[in-house]
Order: structure tokens, then C-alpha cells, then sequence
């Protein structure tokens, strides 16, 4: 995740070697020299902190992303969209409690294999 745009993002008009009309084509570099941490080997802290980390990051990109000011101004001043995230966020944690009691049961009913990672 990135806060800005990739340097080696572009994009390319040209016309096959044969002829014809042009073609867009999007463009990115395979090797930029990024990394990525290796949540395989966490302790439960350490993810916790990977964790936050990735979500400010994706917060920044998309507050980045768009017109603060029209954003705000289809907002507006009532507290309608606050609301529907906060009910959003308590849905999808809900979903994910159901979801890890689903693998809980499949893995006592020795459906599937997890380990523990501490």
C-alpha cells in the first residue's frame, strides 16, 4: 500500500507493428524495490502494530485520493454517512467473528488444518 502514486505507473499509446489504429496500454515497472513484511513470522503484537500501520496507510491513499472540498460538500453536515460507516464496521466485524467460528467448527470437526501462530 501507498499513499501516493507509483512513479512507475504510466501509460502508452502505440500502434502495432503491422499497423492498425493505436492502443492504450497501461504501464508499470515489475521490480520497484518494494517490500513486504513477512506476517508468516508475527507475534501477535508485532501484527497488531503491521496492522495499524496498513490501515493508516490505506486511510492516507484514499484521503488522498479524491476532492476534499466536493467530498465534503456531498457530505454535507448531518451525521447520515458517519452513521452508515460506524454500521458498516460493526457489520463486517460481526462477519468476521462468524466467519472465524465457521473455521473454529471446521477445524474441530477436523475439516480443515490451522496452527496456531503463538
Amino acid at each position: 500500500m501507498q499513499a501516493s502514486s507509483d512513479i512507475f505507473l504510466g501509460w502508452l499509446r502505440a500502434r502495432p507493428a503491422g499497423g492498425g489504429r493505436y492502443i492504450d496500454y497501461y504501464l508499470r515497472q515489475l521490480r520497484d524495490w518494494k517490500m513486504s513484511a513477512v506476517i508468516e513470522e508475527m507475534v501477535p503484537e508485532g501484527m497488531e502494530v503491521y496492522a495499524r500501520l496498513c490501515g493508516w496507510t490505506l486511510a492516507r491513499a484514499h484521503a488522498r485520493a479524491g476532492d476534499r472540498i466536493a467530498i465534503a460538500a456531498y457530505l454535507g453536515n448531518s451525521d447520515k454517512f458517519d452513521n452508515a460507516i460506524a454500521d458498516f464496521a460493526e457489520a463486517y466485524a460481526d462477519q468476521n467473528e462468524r466467519d472465524h467460528a465457521a473455521l473454529a467448527d471446521a477445524v474441530t470437526a477436523g475439516k480443515v488444518e490451522a496452527e496456531s501462530g503463538v
